[in-house]
């Protein structure tokens, strides 16, 4: 028994052959498509978003705002508080006396008593003269030094009472103070003044020197 197969049908079984390996092409065709296409979607976006959004972000809001606050205020407020005036007016320097006129000198007696002693001075000048009154106490060139406790000094007021005297002291000489005592002697006029010493130790030693100290 032998078949037979027509030209027709020999043509139609290669054309149901080509189909078949068309098919089997065009698989592999898809799934090469398929593999192209994710990874340059994925890679494109994700590094496209990414690289855009951060770096945009962060370096232009942190450097703008820090420096311009800080360095601005400081420097406008420290130097309005340092500076300071000063209103002290100085001191005025007391007359400095231009000569000194000495009278008689007189030992120191301690016999509990009070012991007058008086100074007198003309301004023979035909101009007015500031003067200043002054009694000291020295103390023994071999010692002891005496103490404003050991003497008081008086001086008599222009009422006639005895007014204390304060005494300062310097290298042992017990002294009234030149300042308060300052007057004005008008020309051909005399200033007395009289004080009255008293020895309160009994073993007190020393010389009574009355002065007056001229001004101008």
């Amino acid at each position: 028994m032998s078949l037979k197969i027509s030209r027709p049908g020999v043509a139609a079984l290669a054309a149901l052959m080509a189909a078949l390996m068309g098919l089997a092409a065009t698989g592999p065709a898809a799934a090469a498509t398929t593999s192209q296409t994710s990874p340059q979607t994925t890679s494109q976006t994700t590094s496209q978003t990414t690289s855009q959004t951060s770096p945009q972000t962060s370096p232009q809001t942190s450097p703008q705002t820090t420096p311009q606050t800080t360095p601005q205020t400081t420097p406008q407020t420290t130097p309005q508080t340092i500076t300071t005036t000063s209103t002290a007016l100085p001191g005025q320097t007391p007359a400095i006396p231009t000569e000194f006129v000495d009278f008689s000198t007189s030992a120191l007696v301690a016999d509990d008593a009070s012991h007058e002693v008086t100074v007198t001075y003309r301004n023979d000048s035909s101009a007015d003269r500031t003067v200043a009154p002054q009694l000291l106490v020295e103390s023994p060139d071999g010692g002891p030094f005496l103490k404003p406790a050991d003497v008081r000094v008086e001086r008599r007021s222009a009422t006639g009472c005895w007014e204390a005297v304060e005494l300062g002291t310097q290298t042992g000489t017990l002294y009234t103070d030149l300042v308060t005592a300052q007057r004005t002697l008008h020309a051909a006029d005399t200033l007395t003044e009289v004080y009255r010493i008293t020895a309160l130790n009994s073993e007190a030693e020393g010389t009574v020197h009355p002065r007056v100290a001229l001004y101008g």
